[in-house]
């Protein structure tokens, strides 16, 4: 299969580093252009399932913007510029929880939108996490750690406490990677 191809990109909106809008001429692999292609630019940024010694996984219930109620969520937060997806995975943990682990299990990049873009999310487990420090509350929504259990974290899964598709999805990845390490 032959790739489609970017024939010219404009920006339509530009709002800085958190989201631009392109409009993109597309060649398709069978010589046809699409002339308004809407593209959208967004930060890479990283998803972590942090999991203690004691099996316990430290996620935060919180609220969102574009989410009604509360939800679940893992650690997360945006790539800084020129940072490696696993470095700012190990920030965001140290800053958000105050935790370091050793053992990092990289659970695969994947591009939010097939056909628009909207970045690409890094996703990680991070195993034997341990305390290090005190979190740095900077974040915009209020959010509250909390330990859950295996079974817990299943559950809650399952019932769709974690609201946003990537997150749910990191949790997902976590737990199958670690099924197929017992």
């Amino acid at each position: 299969m032959r790739p489609w191809k970017t024939v010219r990109r404009r920006t339509l909106l530009d709002l800085g580093k958190y989201l631009t809008v392109e409009s993109h001429a597309v060649e398709l692999p069978d010589g046809r252009v699409i002339q308004d292609w809407p593209w959208l630019v967004m930060p890479e940024y990283v998803n972590v399932v942090a999991v203690t010694k004691d099996g316990e996984f430290l996620c935060f219930r919180q609220t969102k913007y574009a989410i009604a109620g509360t939800s679940l969520a893992p650690v997360g937060g945006y790539l800084e510029e020129g940072e490696k997806p696993l470095a700012a995975a190990k920030r965001e943990l140290l800053e958000e929880t105050g935790y370091e682990a050793e053992d990092w299990t990289h659970l695969g990049s994947y591009r939010v939108d097939g056909n628009r873009g909207a970045g690409t999310a890094h996703l990680f487990l991070a195993r034997d996490v341990r305390r290090v420090a005190e979190a740095r509350k900077d974040d915009l929504e209020e959010q509250e750690l909390v330990r859950l259990s295996l079974a817990e974290i299943e559950s809650a899964l399952a019932r769709g406490e974690f609201k946003v598709l990537a997150w749910a999805t990191v949790v997902a990845l976590a737990l199958l990677r670690m099924e197929e390490i017992r």
